[in-house]
């Protein structure tokens, strides 16, 4: 998607203008390619690039040996580095992975890692966001780690699994790779994270954390390793509260509610110390770490649901009720990754490429997701001052626009404005745009881009045949 029709070249070329691929030309068709995928992301790559010249440059720039995951990443993760810089305030990286589903590919199959239960074949991509907690601007991706998962031998002892490369708990440092030891940033991780190992890295990384616990640990309570030592979960429900919030919950357990929760939470913290466990199971000292436990417990939960309850792991002190909300609020935002990727598969349908080499599919994996990144801001652009002044067309493509606005208004338009087209497109996925209605999440949007995708796909299908 377009930010600004004017604008849009700058873009390209500031995040690609200066990729080392060996040939100016090169980089000027990367550059290229990115702006023709901003326009059009969906679909497959014939569908984004109407152009069989275009295609076919594509394919060649693919081919060359220059142009490797690597080389697109580390020009994404510079922007994005750059885009930080600017930026006062702290920024979150979330970090989490998804499974990207190649296995109709079959001649990948023997370059590619198991996923689903086994039976298929593609990438565990594991992606590290920079975002702006707030204003929710998508600063872009700082690491993107493309996976393959292999079979554990059945007998491995802990030892050798803790000396395997391609053990999935490292992911979390991986992804870490390339930042900054700084303050102003703060890693953001939920369950998976939860590992001494990873949380002995982050408290030597210089960077802030929240990390949603999961393992079951003992602590000290306190700031040092004396008194009783107890189990964490006990140790968080002895604590007195710090308050209580209304809190609204759009996600359980890493997936989508079927309606956002509200419901009354009470909050409690306390500084903790985590000795290492008995058992190594990564590579880590043996010195305890110092941290803060962050506890939400939802009081009343509905009749017939779950009660909730997050605990978080922070080297962020937190010592009054406004300190935890703030961690809570960091931990709050880590939601915006699943929506990158939904961006990723819905949006830019990355999983629909069909090349037959890994060297030529990995860079356009990264190229996509840097384009999903900025379909994340969509709804950042409806909720500016100039939403409803601003043409739509600044933010996508005149096709979506026309189509859209055919559906919506009856007569094909190109004038929508961004107000215009956010609330059609949600409409379209089945928001009433009532007076009293809460503003279209991020589930309600992607159902209407899904169907908007589809919708052009069929427009585009009446237009050849009316040509041919």
């Amino acid at each position: 998607m377009q930010q600004d029709s004017e604008n849009l070249p700058s873009l390209g070329q500031a995040i690609f203008g200066e990729t080392a691929l060996g040939d100016r030309r090169r980089t000027k068709r990367l550059v290229t390619v990115f702006e023709q995928f901003r326009r059009h992301p969906g679909g497959t790559l014939p569908a984004k690039l109407k152009s069989p010249k275009d295609l076919r440059a594509l394919y060649r720039l693919c081919a060359c040996p220059a142009v490797t995951h690597e080389a697109i990443l580390g020009a994404i993760r510079g922007h994005t580095l750059a885009m930080i810089s600017e930026h006062p305030e702290p920024i979150l990286i979330l970090h989490d992975g998804t499974e990207l589903d190649y296995t109709s590919l079959a001649s990948l199959s023997a370059q590619l890692g198991q996923i689903g239960k086994g039976y298929g074949r593609g990438y565990i991509c594991h992606n590290s966001l920079a975002v702006d907690p707030a204003g929710g601007e998508v600063l872009g991706l700082t690491n993107q780690v493309l996976h393959c998962r292999v079979k554990r031998p059945k007998k491995e002892t802990l030892t050798q699994s803790r000396q395997r490369k391609s053990r999935e708990s490292l992911l979390w440092l991986r992804g870490t790779e390339g930042l900054p030891a700084d303050w102003h940033l703060v890693d953001v991780c939920d369950q998976g994270a939860d590992t001494f190992e990873f949380l002995e890295h982050e408290c030597h990384s210089g960077r802030r954390f929240v990390i949603r616990s999961k393992q079951q640990r003992v602590v000290y309570g306190g700031q040092e390793m004396r008194g009783k030592r107890q189990p964490l979960s006990k140790y968080v429900r002895s604590l007195s509260p710090l308050g209580s919030r209304i809190l609204e919950i759009q996600f359980q357990n890493g997936k989508p509610c079927r309606r956002a929760r509200k419901g009354e939470f009470q909050i409690s913290a306390a500084a903790v110390v985590v000795p290492r466990p008995h058992a190594k199971h990564g590579n880590h000292g043996k010195q305890p770490l110092a941290m803060w436990v962050v506890r939400i417990f939802e009081t009343k939960p509905p009749k017939g649901q779950k009660r909730l309850e997050w605990v978080l792991l922070t080297n962020e002190p937190v010592e009054t009720l406004e300190d935890a909300l703030r961690v809570i609020g960091w931990y709050e935002t880590r939601w915006v990754i699943e929506e990158l990727h939904k961006a990723m598969k819905t949006g830019c349908g990355i999983e629909k490429m069909q090349f037959t080499m890994t060297e030529r599919l990995n860079p356009m994996i990264a190229v996509l997701s840097a384009v999903a990144t900025t379909l994340l801001n969509l709804r950042t652009a409806s909720r500016r001052e100039d939403a409803k002044t601003r043409p739509a067309t600044d933010v996508v493509s005149t096709e979506y626009v026309q189509v859209l606005s055919g559906w919506r208004y009856g007569q094909v338009r190109d004038n929508l404005t961004v107000w215009e087209f956010f609330f059609a497109l949600a409409r379209l996925g089945g928001h009433q745009n009532r007076n009293h209605d809460k503003r279209p999440g991020w589930l309600v949007l992607w159902r209407g881009w899904d169907t908007l995708e589809a919708m052009l796909d069929g427009a585009e299908a009446i237009r050849r045949k009316k040509c041919g």
